[in-house]
């Protein structure tokens, strides 16, 4: 079977330079984001129900949906980011589709990379043979942005603030690597994990992924939280109805 990574980390961390480095490697490589995309290209059914729930302002000239609109209307807004993943349709299928056409196609001693900004909360790291999380300070990360990205300072404040810790996603994690240093550092170090992890798979000692014991625990205390903030929503509001009427 074909080594199978999953790369993730934070915003400006570096991951898709990781992943090239890997590419380089002889890595297959799946960008989980333009995997995602596809399900809302014009003339599927994903591209209907998020044209109907955001409006027609989100199609750009093209005929495809402009993404960058699209985030504005939900970045920070939990209900609708809901929305637009119950419009594109079953996102954890695809990504399974695309790792299990690896694992039936490439060879044994073959490597392949999924990358995703959102790898290890939904999942996806159950179909990987280790996961990969790459991370950078804080500073460093908002001087990237608005550097690289020609970010507001903000604007980069922000989307470092919505971003999953660090250290929650570690324990998920077989290699994390903090990517404060310049890139030939960053290749030097990632070079090396991959000479590591592909000699322990070729002898088939590879320990299997933190993430295959992880996930399921970090699965059942995210149902208990959200069932219990559920009942603690639905108590306030009963109190609420309550103090109403007796007012």
């Amino acid at each position: 079977m074909p080594l199978v990574i999953g790369l993730t980390g934070s915003i400006a961390a570096g991951k898709s330079t990781v992943a090239q480095i890997l590419v380089d490697n002889g890595a297959v490589h799946c960008d989980a984001d333009k995997l995602v995309h596809r399900l809302y290209d014009p003339g599927t059914p994903g591209f209907e129900k998020v044209v109907a729930h955001f409006g027609e302002d989100v199609v750009g000239p093209d005929g495809y949906i402009d993404r960058k609109i699209l985030g504005a209307k939900v970045f920070g807004k939990p209900a609708e980011m809901a929305a637009l993943t119950r419009a594109m349709g079953n996102i954890s299928e695809a990504i399974q589709k695309e790792i299990d056409g690896w694992r039936a196609t490439l060879g044994p001693n073959d490597l392949a990379v999924m990358e995703a900004v959102n790898l290890l909360e939904p999942g996806y790291c159950m179909w990987c043979d280790q996961v990969w999380l790459i991370g950078v300070d804080d500073d460093i990360a908002k001087q990237r942005l608005v550097e690289t990205r020609g970010m507001t300072e903000s604007e980069a404040e922000q989307r470092i603030k919505a971003m999953v810790p660090l250290a929650v996603r570690a324990p998920g994690a077989d290699f994390v690597h903090k990517n404060n240093g310049t890139p030939d550092e960053l290749r030097a170090t990632i070079q090396a994990e991959i000479d590591r992890i592909r000699g322990l798979h070729k002898e088939g000692t590879l320990p299997e992924a933190v993430s295959h014991t992880w996930w399921p625990k970090f699965a059942e205390e995210r149902k208990a939280a959200m069932e219990k903030a559920a009942a603690e929503k639905a108590a306030a509001e009963e109190a609420a109805k309550k103090a109403e009427a007796g007012a």
